[in-house]
């Protein structure tokens, strides 16, 4: 009888780090996947201000180009129209 006693009360203490261990366990991955989330979502955020970074200096190179292309076709056609003033006279 007392072999039996001992024998349960082993096997109930080598149970308890078992039935400890477990939900540690399932908290660690559940605070490892919200840490994924929350890293997803700081990645995703610092991914959307380098696109809109990049997008306004897009548009300012964009507005600066055009602003030249069109002075410089005002100035050909300024001159375009000197040459056809001198050829009238």
């Amino acid at each position: 009888m007392k072999k039996k006693i001992a024998a349960l009360v082993i096997a109930s203490v080598g149970a308890v780090p078992v039935l400890v261990a477990h939900p540690v366990a399932q908290d660690s991955a559940k605070q490892d996947m919200k840490d994924a989330g929350h890293n997803t979502k700081e990645a995703t955020k610092k991914a959307g201000k380098g696109i809109a970074k990049g997008t306004k200096k897009g548009a300012k190179a964009t507005a600066k180009g055009t602003k030249k292309g069109v002075n410089k076709a005002a100035e050909a056609t300024e001159n375009g129209a000197d040459k056809v003033k001198d050829k009238t006279d």
